[in-house]
């Protein structure tokens, strides 16, 4: 018997329960404007009038005119190919955008030999997918072709251009051990002098965003400028930190629609009714799952999270 009431026959979108937080504000896109640069060197460039990824990725291709999906992903006050930098589902008001684009593809042929390849998966919100971490003496581990930034555009003849990390994952965790495949990827371009840097140098560490105030992607298209909540905030990389472990993914996005879900609720099974209410309820989270997530929620908001 589940522990919860799970309701799965009819799909309803929440809607936000009528609170102001007097922190949030709605904004007017065509106010705010960005500073950008390719990744590999170009001139600084100015963006503005986006509310979502994909606007801003054509903004920017407006801007180089190029076309759009030569963009692989954006890193914020960082040119380097530095996961953690990846900008998702917000921007903090001086961030300085760095963009990536489409560099050399290649093709490499993969023995399965452990159930566990050793990725993790993201997605730019615009429709690729790329690696995002490798862990330590896994396959692709391995393998020197294969790098960190690397955008999966095929299995084997199957593109995987426009699903999302999860369904990319569950597709490479589904093949069976012992298999051969192939995987198409194309990296980040690399040109110049953008990934020579000293090691130990702290440049660039500071010297754009202050993460005091943020411009948040909402799902209904809508932006708005959101004053920072440090217990939040360690809730939601809690959060994600979790998704990664269940499910190989990493999603800063997805884990702030998670922690959205829990924010005003006051037990664990209207959190998991919310779930099941919403589009999370296709990744298919168990009751166990949903109650590690709870339990984040809830210490974040004692303050019992530590960074």
């Amino acid at each position: 018997m589940p522990l919860f009431n799970r309701k799965t026959a009819q799909k309803v979108r929440e809607e936000p329960a009528g609170k102001h937080d007097e922190h949030d504000e709605q904004v007017n896109k065509q106010n705010l404007v960005f500073h950008c640069q390719q990744a590999q060197g170009s001139p600084t460039g100015l963006v503005s009038d986006f509310s979502n990824v994909r606007e801003l990725y054509q903004r920017v291709a407006d801007c180089y005119d190029f076309p759009s999906d030569e963009i692989l992903f954006c890193t914020l006050n960082t040119h380097k190919i530095d996961m953690t930098k990846l900008l998702g589902s917000q921007i903090g008001l001086d961030d300085f955008i760095f963009v990536h684009r489409k560099g050399r593809p290649k093709e490499i042929e993969i023995a399965k030999t452990n159930e566990a390849l050793g990725l993790t998966i993201t997605d730019n919100g615009s429709g690729y997918c790329f690696i995002k971490r490798i862990k330590e003496n896994s396959i692709i581990d391995n393998i020197s072709y294969i790098s960190v930034g690397d955008h999966i555009e095929k299995i084997d003849n199957e593109t995987m251009v426009g699903r999302r990390h999860y369904e990319v994952a569950k597709l490479l965790k589904d093949i069976p051990k012992g298999s051969v495949f192939t995987l198409r990827l194309i990296e980040p371009l690399k040109l110049g002098f953008s990934n020579i840097e000293p090691r130990s140098s702290k440049r660039g560490k500071n010297a754009y965003g202050n993460g005091k105030e943020t411009l948040r992607f909402k799902a209904n298209g809508a932006a708005q400028i959101q004053k920072e909540n440090n217990e939040s905030q360690k809730g939601i990389d809690k959060i994600n930190q979790l998704l990664e472990n269940l499910l190989g993914i990493s999603d800063v996005e997805l884990a702030t629609q998670i922690w959205e879900k829990g924010e005003d609720k006051l037990n664990s099974m209207d959190f998991a009714e919310a779930i099941d209410n919403s589009d999370l309820d296709e990744l298919g989270f168990t009751d166990d799952f949903i109650i590690e997530l709870w339990g984040v929620i809830t210490d974040a908001r004692a303050g019992r999270l530590k960074n």
